[in-house]
């Protein structure tokens, strides 16, 4: 019997998921304000994550908005992808010192993140400024 067998995880509901993601919202803004500000993130950097988010606000999409299901997937894709090329510049340390959330929820952000900018294809993901 495994370790898991003996603690099964409860289920949980999708509602108290989305709650707990609405919750994260203002740390995430919060994180992104205080690196933006911090002078050891470099400005090619913060370049990038101003031009997403000039991007995700604009009404000019490559795929467009009232394509049901798809239409919001290209901003959320970029907005991931900028937001852990910031992260990544800054590095784990110093957006711990920026984190006013819990550790589990900086976790989960920094996978969700990672994850975003893995499934974007090498050549591509080469066009990025470091």
């Amino acid at each position: 019997m495994s370790r898991l067998d003996e603690n099964p995880v409860a289920k949980r509901d999708i509602k108290e998921m989305g709650r707990e993601a609405v919750f994260l919202i203002p740390n995430v803004v919060k994180l992104l304000a205080r690196i933006t500000r911090d002078p050891r993130v470099s400005v090619r950097r913060k370049t990038f994550a101003a031009a997403a988010l000039i991007y995700v606000v604009s009404p000019i999409d490559l795929i467009p908005d009232f394509i049901a299901g798809f239409g919001q997937l290209d901003d959320l894709v970029i907005a991931a992808i900028a937001l852990n090329h910031l992260i990544a510049g800054a590095g784990r340390d110093v957006v711990t010192e920026h984190w006013d959330g819990s550790e589990d929820a900086l976790d989960l952000i920094l996978a969700a993140t990672e994850w975003s900018a893995e499934i974007i294809p090498g050549p591509m993901r080469r066009l990025l400024p470091r």
